[in-house]
């Protein structure tokens, strides 16, 4: 009797509570509302439109260079690393044009795919490329804008973890809109 009480016990007290399992889930992002303030930095010859909850910075790593600034987006762990270089002759501005290339498609082994999307506007004298890497690649957005003559900026959205292309989505979604918005507000001084 004891060993059937002894054997019975476990079953008896595992009865009282019927486990399920957590589904998976994702934690909810809550985004701000879109609102921009015009950004022009006297010793740098551009300006254009940053969102109000970002944060425009100076890089800290490239003191010699001031107009090498980072656009931090504190709330979702990103930052748009924005390199600007004077153009000094015809052949600089196809170096820096292939030193470019060369940093986008570094990231061909783990893009799916790199679409180029070209970019202009006549007005504001500037054109350049728009590069949408798919995939787990390191950075999933990168961008240049030129006048081929005397200046050119090169964008690069990095997020400051690692990254997994379904969890970072939505966010990324919401960042490139206000890349497309720094673009098409971008103008040389």
């Amino acid at each position: 009797m004891k060993k059937l009480l002894v054997l019975c016990f476990p079953l008896l007290w595992g009865c009282g509570e019927v486990y399920v399992p957590k589904p998976k889930g994702y934690p909810s992002i809550s985004f701000p509302e879109k609102d921009y303030i015009r950004i022009s930095r006297t010793n740098c010859p551009f300006e254009f439109d940053i969102p109000v909850y970002a944060e425009l910075n100076r890089d800290s790593i490239s003191s010699s260079e001031p107009c090498w600034l980072n656009l931090d987006f504190p709330d979702f762990n990103a930052t748009v690393h924005l390199t600007y270089k004077d153009i000094i002759g015809k052949n600089e501005f196809i170096e820096i044009q292939n030193d470019t290339r060369k940093l986008v498609f570094k990231h061909a082994i783990k893009a799916e795919e790199i679409f180029e999307t070209p970019l202009s506007n006549i007005e504001k004298n500037y054109f350049g490329m728009l590069y949408d890497l798919t995939g787990n690649a390191a950075t999933p957005l990168q961008f240049y804008l030129t006048d081929s003559s005397k200046h050119y900026l090169r964008g690069v959205l990095y997020f400051n973890t690692k990254t997994n292309t379904d969890s970072i989505a939505p966010v990324q979604q919401f960042i490139t809109q206000d890349i497309y918005k720094l673009i098409n507000t971008f103008s040389w001084r």
